[in-house]
């Protein structure tokens, strides 16, 4: 379980970096949307990878699961979303008002 939950991350990770050194607007926001999965899922595991276990310790349970990184992470969930949703409309705005998206200046282009 540990190694697929590993293996999960480090994927999510790479093509969130690759995608951000693209140099179009919305691969960037997709690579950056990858990266926080792949934060979520860490900050997830954190929090040991434990099956039919209740978040509360009770007199009837034998163990539990620790409930702050699931906390964390539905935070974090929530505030990426509205993120994304910001950024979205600010690179729209700015593919609209300059007729391309590019993320750096190139050589020769207007300024």
């Amino acid at each position: 379980m540990e190694l697929l939950v590993a293996s999960a991350i480090g994927a999510l990770t790479a093509a969130g970096v690759y995608l951000v050194l693209r140099q179009r607007t919305f691969p960037v926001i997709l690579g950056v949307s990858l990266l926080s999965y792949a934060v979520n899922v860490f900050l997830f595991a954190t929090g040991r990878l434990v099956v039919n276990r209740p978040p509360i310790l009770s007199d009837d349970a034998a163990g539990y699961t620790d409930p702050l990184p699931q906390a964390l992470v539905l935070t974090a969930i929530v505030i990426s979303f509205g993120m994304t949703a910001v950024v979205v409309m600010i690179a729209l705005g700015a593919y609209l008002s300059g007729d391309d998206d590019h993320v750096d200046t190139r050589p020769g282009a207007d300024t």
